[in-house]
């Protein structure tokens, strides 16, 4: 948690993106006038009587709560993909800097989470100690003690009360799971805790399905909240009776409050009424309304035309889906039942707008996709025929940051590992461009970049790289592309003894004309060159790749955006 915050304030330091520190400082405003606010709401005189029980441990309980109605409204607005999707395709025609703020919103979604947790321990913690006092109120039998007096009035018949608690002979425990808001309680916390705990990148990675299964408890979580306030546990005067009854005169009076020729009749109490609903109803239903039109959109025919078998265990599906439109660098989400019902993984789309078929490439590495490899004919040596090849359902497509290529003149596309597949569609469809002689094509000028620890995950890549390579030479068109390819694992020195036992025109890994690079690159080198290259362009910069990688070129991008030469940086988010 503390370093994802920490990468993302770097973000903010580092990235020059006004719009986007302008309106994370406005959430952050947001959340601290609501805290405070309702912090100060609980200290009027209506909870005079609730702080003498409870002292300012109700305040403390109540801001943060205000806060998690803020935040619950808008933890599920960033995972409304076809929501996203309309609305960056509709804010592109105004500002591409505005639209561009939609492309972070997984990182945006952790934020509202990490703020959901940090203002739930805060609630929990000052309820607790809300519980304790309420029942040391109950168990101290002294009339001459105000907090006794106000836990005892309501107990011998159906007049308002104050203390929850409405007996000695219990415990704070038993409460808390034999009430709504205890019980609830306990159900949003745990829901919680897994949700966060099954969010960790370890767990993302390696179990994702223990991720995927575990993230719908937010159907009990967010249940849990709507009746959370229904028990009414936080009580205070009613407005009538802080008008007959002024707790600041009647305080001390408590042993004559309303008896004949005194002026404080006794004081009404009753509970807020729940408000949660009010906040969460509108996103709740926009959620629901985005699940209905994915589950149409995934009941639609698909055929797979192709398998393909890539080196370093890659599976290529080549499918058709009738009506199906893309742009470069989108992504969609693919189930197989015959695996799952419910799971959904999401893949970058590696095939161009141009094609008739839409592709994607699958790395094998966890119990879905290796089931999938195998329901595919992957570990076998004979041709499937169509008809054994495995149902899937296909949802999307949906926009990402690689969608703005196209609308810069210079581009630096930096791509690791497997995250180089959002740019397999884009420099295909650069190529047909090309081809078509399509005179709306701006871009000028592409650097590709391409990470790789071990040479085994160059293979599967490598063949739509020579063909560029091959086609862009015979159209004369060798300066419009310039690619780079390291080797990361590698240094120079362990890499001289494999070139010299491999003299030829061709790269010995690779087969491409550029031989590939050993080691990783020097960004400070290639800014510096691209700068000079192009002086006074917008250089549209965009990575499909790790944080850590991000955090430096956003730093690269922020240093050398000057005497003209502008930077933008872009990040995939999955």
């Amino acid at each position: 948690m503390l370093y994802t915050l920490y990468n993302y304030f770097i973000s903010l330091q580092n990235f020059s993106n006004t719009l986007h520190s302008v309106f994370q400082l406005v959430w952050l405003g947001i959340n601290v006038f609501l805290f405070v606010y309702f912090y100060l709401a609980f200290l009027i005189e209506r909870y005079y009587y609730t702080r003498v029980i409870l002292g300012h441990a109700l305040s403390w309980a109540r801001a943060p709560a205000a806060c998690l109605n803020f935040n619950c409204m808008l933890i599920l607005l960033p995972v409304c993909r076809n929501l996203l999707s309309f609305l960056r395709g509709s804010i592109q025609y105004c500002s591409r800097t505005a639209a561009r703020q939609l492309d972070r919103n997984l990182t945006f979604h952790k934020l509202v989470a990490y703020m959901i947790a940090f203002h739930t321990a805060i609630h929990i913690i000052a309820h607790l100690f809300n519980f304790e006092r309420f029942m040391d109120s109950q168990l101290m039998i002294n009339s001459s003690y105000l907090p006794y007096v106000l836990s005892q009035m309501g107990n011998n018949d159906n007049r308002s009360y104050l203390n929850p608690i409405r007996t000695n002979e219990t415990n704070p425990t038993i409460v808390m799971f034999t009430t709504i808001a205890g019980l609830t309680g306990v159900v949003i916390t745990l829901a919680l805790i897994l949700i966060i705990t099954s969010s960790m990148e370890v767990i993302r990675r390696s179990y994702f399905e223990v991720f995927w299964f575990t993230h719908h408890l937010f159907i009990l979580f967010f249940i849990g909240l709507v009746l959370h306030g229904v028990g009414r546990i936080v009580r205070g005067q009613t407005l009538e009776s802080v008008k007959v009854h002024n707790p600041d005169e009647c305080h001390s009076q408590f042993e004559t409050w309303g008896k004949n020729g005194t002026n404080c009749p006794e004081p009404v109490f009753a509970g807020n009424p729940p408000m949660t609903w009010k906040w969460v109803v509108g996103p709740m239903i926009l959620y629901v309304c985005e699940r209905l039109v994915r589950f149409y959109r995934s009941q639609q025919k698909v055929v797979i035309t192709k398998v393909v078998m890539h080196p370093s265990k890659t599976l290529e599906l080549q499918m058709k889906k009738k009506g199906f439109k893309m742009e470069v660098g989108q992504y969609v989400f693919i189930q197989c039942p015959s695996i799952s019902q419910l799971e959904w993984h999401p893949f970058t789309l590696t095939s161009a707008p141009e094609e008739d078929h839409l592709s994607v490439h699958i790395r094998i590495v966890g119990d879905w996709t290796q089931a999938l490899y195998t329901a595919c004919g992957g570990d076998k040596t004979v041709v499937m025929d169509a008809w054994t090849l495995p149902k899937v359902a296909v949802d999307g497509p949906f926009g990402t940051a690689s969608e703005d290529v196209f609308r810069y003149e210079v581009v630096m596309l930096v791509g690791a590992g497997i995250g180089v597949t959002p740019f397999a569609s884009v420099l295909k469809s650069v190529w047909y461009k090309h081809v078509q002689e399509n005179k709306n094509v701006f871009t000028k000028k592409i650097y590709f970049y391409w990470l790789c620890p071990e040479t085994q995950a160059f293979e599967w890549f490598a063949d739509l790289l020579q063909s560029l390579e091959r086609q862009m030479m015979e159209k004369d068109m060798s300066d419009f592309l310039s690619y780079n390819i390291y080797l990361t694992r590698w240094k120079d020195a362990e890499a001289a003894h494999f070139r010299v036992q491999y003299e030829a025109e061709d790269d010995p890994i690779t087969g491409l004309k550029q031989k590939t690079l050993y080691g990783k690159p020097n960004w400070d080198n290639e800014f510096s060159a691209i700068a000079t290259q192009h002086p006074g362009s917008k250089v549209g910069v965009f990575l499909c790749g790790p944080m850590a990688l991000a955090t430096a070129l956003g730093k690269q991008c922020f240093s050398h955006t000057e005497s003209g030469t502008e930077f933008i940086f872009n990040k995939e988010n999955f």
